[in-house]
């Protein structure tokens, strides 16, 4: 499975380390994921999900079906 938020497609950034001396070299900038259990009340049951912490701060003011339809993912399948 890649490093990507499942419902909002969150993954890395490519980016540079710029030292001191202003040398760069180049590194990957991971999005912040969580394994996260989330109470889907339609199914009535728990949906397993890896989420960004951003995904999750939003999931809780839209809610699970709203963020869901936006980004195509059936639940019934996770």
């Amino acid at each position: 499975m890649s490093r990507k938020c499942q419902l909002t497609g969150k993954k890395a950034n490519n980016a540079f380390a710029v030292s001191h001396s202003h040398r760069r070299t180049k590194k990957l900038q991971e999005a912040n994921l969580q394994w996260k259990r989330v109470w889907w009340p339609e199914g009535n049951r728990w949906v397993r999900l890896r989420l960004s912490t951003k995904a999750i701060k939003t999931l809780e003011k839209k809610g699970l079906n709203a963020m869901a339809k936006e980004a195509g993912i059936n639940l019934n399948k996770m």
